[in-house]
């Protein structure tokens, strides 16, 4: 029987947004870290300066690319930046705090919370666009890095997708967890139960944020 060489990805959730704090959405929109995401952001630093990383790839999103430099002054690795990486593009709600899009576009917000996965928000992506370009990154990547351990920076949306495609979700099935800003998860692909797999090795850690104030956002 064949050994699958185990590749592990550690996928980290930026850290904590002013947008995130104002429970507004992001998207492609963007919004600086605050002091608190800053924190966070070091905090995982210091857990990843510990394993055995052998890369650093981040979204090219500014939250995203705040978080992997304030890690990187720990781990010491080069950031490397992937747009398929980005977070869902919510078109026409980005940068609109839920209140306001229940009253602003509460059609839009309907559709959206039908978990049609083929529904593009007006000027945005569906959320199959969005799973299809995050899944040809980490697909491409684990091929490209088989045997090694690579940090991922992204976003909470990222992590949706990953979680899908590990287990094998549809994406008509609502969001089953969350993922606190500056979580850490792991995915592996490797020789397990006696068959290659994707497993989940872990999802949402935070213990390296005791102490640090945690706000979970949308």
């Amino acid at each position: 029987m064949g050994i699958q060489p185990k590749t592990t990805l550690l996928i980290v959730r930026h850290g904590e947004t002013v947008w995130n704090v104002e429970d507004r959405y992001q998207g492609h929109g963007d919004s600086p870290l605050t002091a608190t995401g800053r924190a966070q952001a070091r905090a995982v630093g210091r857990r990843l300066r510990d394993m055995d990383v052998q890369g650093l790839v981040a979204s090219d999103l500014g939250r995203t690319r705040e978080t992997a430099a304030l890690i990187a002054e720990a781990t010491r690795h080069p950031v490397e930046v992937d747009p398929r990486l980005r977070e869902r593009h919510y078109g026409v709600l980005e940068g609109l705090t839920v209140e306001t899009i229940r009253r602003c576009h509460p059609a839009v917000l309907a559709r959206l919370q039908a978990n049609d996965p083929d529904y593009a928000i007006p000027e945005g992506e569906s959320h199959r666009q969005h799973y299809r370009r995050n899944v040809d990154c980490i697909e491409e990547l684990t091929a490209a890095r088989a045997g090694a351990v690579v940090a991922l920076v992204a976003h909470g949306g990222v992590l949706d997708s990953v979680f899908r495609y590990v287990a094998r979700l549809p994406l008509e099935q609502p969001r089953c967890f969350v993922v606190p800003n500056a979580s850490l998860s792991a995915v592996s692909l490797g020789t397990f139960y006696g068959t290659t797999r994707w497993v989940i090795e872990t999802w949402g850690e935070v213990g390296h944020l005791a102490g640090i104030g945690r706000h979970d956002g949308l």
